[in-house]
């Protein structure tokens, strides 16, 4: 397919901070993203309002994106549509696939300014970060396998008559990006919409838009027609909402909290739009008194500390076997207590959370649950790192006698949080596992397979890991039951979000 010419982008940086005690260095491209990316090229906010754009790490602002208004929102979706009755619609299966996997191929080729880029921006090791764009690549690859075999079926209704059903594309397909995965989140729900011949316009959170805007200019490179991918940068409540309920939007696509969600769900319905909701979490991780305990602590340890706990998959919950309580914490406090800390781009173990709001919030269910008598075995406070005094860094943490209808029990925390529950038998960790609001993935850890199957049984969440927490590929349907969502992403049962069955019967 023809490829499109990319624009040139007026400067991002307002300046370049030093940090000589840590030498940082930011890639000189971060300086080309500051605009929105609509029918193919930059676009300015049309009010003329920006947001400021930090490193989370050192709290300082590296620059300015444009704040979308609704007439912005309604401008992208306008030229989303009428991509989508342009040559992108009419386009071989073949030639769609085609660029899917060259998009795929670019993303691989600029791996590393996406990793930086990803990294500066949410503030995570260099290392996480990098998996993330490898997986975005991925998601590419395989929903370029599935173009050309999104087909129908025939259904038999006797000798005059034949019947039979095509897939259509959706229309404009909206999605609204959490902070914490932008580009494989993104690209997790993007694939298969182009898969199946959609237009989109994508609104990535206020605080992490930068690697989306990457993969925009990376599109149009590699022969997405202008318009098919659309970009507006915004906050959630003006840009958000004005997406979600914008009427030439046939599909919304939404990852982050409860309530955003229902708010999501309800400016949905004006339209009757489709909708895949992909919400909180408070995941269990249940370990019975036969386990390993050492892979036990892999998973527990990987499940909470893993990109600062910001992860809607978190195993924030640690379900026990009351005899081996002590000699499991003191595991996991042993590794807890030796994780480094540090500016993302030096790759450490753990890099700061994606803002000061948000180590508040995290400090403020902390310091409630210290309050209330619970026992803080470790971390507890903000980390300090020398030299990045201002960042938003906190250290791991474990609490102790969590009573299982505790807020901090409750309620998704979003950060490096383990809360710590004691139970006698199998049972009563079914009962614990499942005694919040969410259910959206779990773990269990045991040698006893008719246990760990009768747990998977029982527990209602969307996911559920047995001797390897988070272990799954993202081929792996995922979604959550309760609060947790609606609808599946990943794998073939995501393309079901972005298809139209139409029935066509002809009598002879």
């Amino acid at each position: 397919y023809k490829q499109h010419s990319v624009p040139d982008y007026r400067p991002f940086l307002k300046s370049t901070p030093a940090y000589p005690m840590h030498d940082i260095q930011y890639p000189p491209q971060l300086a080309t993203l500051n605009t929105m990316f609509i029918d193919g090229g930059p676009v300015a906010a049309q009010s003329g309002a920006q947001i400021d754009v930090r490193d989370p790490a050192t709290n300082q602002v590296i620059g300015s994106l444009p704040r979308a208004s609704a007439s912005d929102v309604n401008h992208a979706v306008q030229c989303a549509g009428q991509a989508m009755n342009g040559a992108w619609r009419n386009l071989d299966p073949t030639a769609r696939a085609h660029i899917l996997h060259e998009i795929a191929r670019r993303i691989r080729k600029q791996a590393t300014l996406f990793t930086q880029i990803e990294t500066i921006d949410v503030g995570k090791p260099l290392s996480q970060a990098e998996r993330d764009v490898g997986r975005a690549a991925d998601y590419f690859d395989y929903y370029a396998g599935m173009v050309d075999k999104l087909q129908g079926e025939t259904i038999p209704l006797g000798r005059n008559k034949f019947s039979f059903t095509v897939l259509d594309p959706v229309g404009v397909t909206a999605h609204i990006v959490p902070w914490n995965y932008p580009i494989s989140t993104v690209c997790r729900d993007l694939a298969p919409s182009l898969a199946c011949g959609n237009t989109a316009v994508v609104k990535p959170a206020e605080d992490t838009s930068l690697s989306t805007l990457l993969l925009a200019r990376i599109t149009l490179e590699a022969g997405l027609p202008a318009g098919v991918m659309n970009v507006v940068t915004g906050l959630g409540e003006e840009a958000g909402d004005a997406l979600a309920r914008h009427p030439g939007v046939g599909h919304v696509a939404f990852t982050g909290s409860v309530n955003t969600g229902r708010h999501v769900m309800r400016a949905a319905a004006d339209s009757l739009a489709g909708i895949t909701l992909e919400l909180g979490g408070k995941s269990p991780v249940t370990v019975l008194r036969d386990a390993d305990l050492d892979l036990a602590v892999n998973g527990i340890v990987r499940g909470i500390f893993f990109n600062a706990g910001q992860i809607c998959t978190a195993g924030s919950r640690l379900v026990v076997d009351e005899s081996i309580h002590s000699e499991l914490l003191e595991k996991v406090i042993a590794r807890a207590t030796t994780l480094t800390i540090d500016h993302g781009l030096k790759d450490p173990e753990m890099g700061p959370l994606v803002s000061q709001t948000q180590r508040q919030r995290v400090a403020g269910f902390v310091d409630r649950a210290r309050a209330a008598g619970m026992e803080i075995l470790t971390g507890g406070q903000p980390a300090e790192v020398p030299g990045l005094e201002d960042g938003a860094f906190y250290q791991p943490t474990v609490v102790d006698q969590v009573p299982r209808d505790a807020e901090i029990a409750q309620e998704e925390v979003f950060g490096p949080v383990l809360t710590v529950h004691t139970v006698s038998d199998p049972d009563e960790a079914v009962a614990a596992a499942n005694d919040t609001r969410f259910g959206l993935v779990a773990g269990i850890y045991t040698r006893d397979i008719g246990l760990a199957m009768q747990f998977a049984r029982d527990i209602r969440a969307g996911q559920v890991f047995i001797n390897g927490y988070l272990q799954a590929g993202d081929t792996v349907p995922f979604g959550g039951f309760k609060e947790s969502g609606s609808g599946r992403t990943k794998g073939l049962e995501a393309l079901r979000n972005y298809c139209e069955v139409k029935a066509i019967t002809t009598v002879f």
